[in-house]
């Protein structure tokens, strides 16, 4: 087989950028697709990068005509979860309706190799730790619900259309890529580490802990912690197992350890030496107790090893780079 082509759908954002730097190095050939609403050109560090919308047709037949595409990677999503809460029409209508318009494209046009950026939010409060891909799923809050009815859309495709997937449920993204090229470089910033870091560094005046009264030992939330090129490294687990003709899939990506809130702000006080300032304020709507990932499925059928498992590790790659941005 000669050179693999692959789409990156929101490749400028996050992990989708994180993701396209994989790919060129592992050696494949990559289109990103982006509208800049959230992601950032100069996070692409190569390849063929094209600016529009997924829910774009035309466009869409025209970046599959240009030259054959062997798999599309999706990652453009809001995800917001508090934002969800307030905004479910905007959710449902960007995440669900744009992905159909893209696995409408796809099948339009012959693709039929689909890797989907999910969440551990399709479980909702979870009935047993660490969750297993077969736990229930019962989303709180619409971002967890709107990427539960993609999975249900692209099964449906696979057993209509032949459309094979992997589906990837991901848990707390973090960290930052060794090059110190790329990293975690939100507008409205929600998530914690990145957070915590931009209070080290001034530029927020405390951090706030949402909530404190959870069934946990010290009453914040506990969540498990993924580097971001281990998710990438995944991925591309994923998409050689799919090119090798395997059957669709859903994992979960996570290193299988809960940190709370808590104990992630006392590390980068110890790794940023900087006292950090925080406030206790009320819960925010859709958040579970605790989320930590039963990844042990992943591990066996597709070899994945992480290589920053340490939550140290990743708080420290994300603090290399925060100290570098304006």
């Amino acid at each position: 087989m000669g050179k693999v082509n692959v789409l990156v759908v929101g490749g400028a954002g996050y992990i989708g950028s994180h993701m396209v730097k994989e790919l060129i190095e592992a050696g494949f050939d990559v289109t990103t697709l982006d509208n800049l609403s959230t992601g950032h050109r100069q996070s692409v560090t190569g390849g063929t990068f094209v600016h529009g919308d997924l829910s774009d047709q035309k466009l869409l037949d025209k970046i599959f005509s240009d030259k054959p595409v062997d798999a599309v990677m999706h990652f453009a999503a809001y995800s917001l979860v508090g934002d969800s809460v307030k905004n479910p029409i905007a959710y449902y209508r960007y995440n669900f309706n744009g992905t159909l318009s893209l696995v409408e494209a796809m099948l339009r046009n012959g693709i039929r190799r689909f890797i989907f950026s999910s969440t551990a939010a399709v479980y909702g409060e979870p009935e047993t730790v660490p969750i297993p891909e077969t736990h229930p799923c019962a989303p709180d809050n619409p971002y967890g619900a709107g990427k539960l009815a993609v999975e249900r859309l692209i099964s449906d495709c696979d057993s209509a259309y032949g459309l094979k997937y992997m589906s990837l449920r991901y848990f707390n993204a973090a960290g930052a890529d060794a090059s110190g090229q790329i990293g975690e470089r939100h507008e409205r910033e929600t998530h914690l580490i990145p957070l915590v870091l931009q209070t080290a560094l001034g530029r927020r005046p405390q951090i706030d802990i949402f909530g404190t009264d959870y069934g946990t030992p010290d009453g914040t939330c506990l969540r498990d912690y993924v580097h971001v090129t281990d998710l990438a490294s995944a991925h591309l687990l994923a998409l050689s197992s799919l090119m090798e003709g395997s059957e669709s899939n859903i994992y979960n990506l996570g290193n299988s350890k809960g940190y709370s809130v808590r104990e992630v702000i006392d590390l980068c006080r110890e790794i940023t030496g900087e006292p950090i300032p925080e406030r206790e304020v009320e819960r925010r709507a859709g958040d579970p107790a605790i989320l930590v990932a039963d990844s042990g499925k992943v591990r066996r059928e597709l070899g994945w090893q992480p290589r920053y498992e340490n939550l140290e590790n990743i708080v420290e790659s994300a603090w290399r780079w925060h100290q570098h941005q304006p």
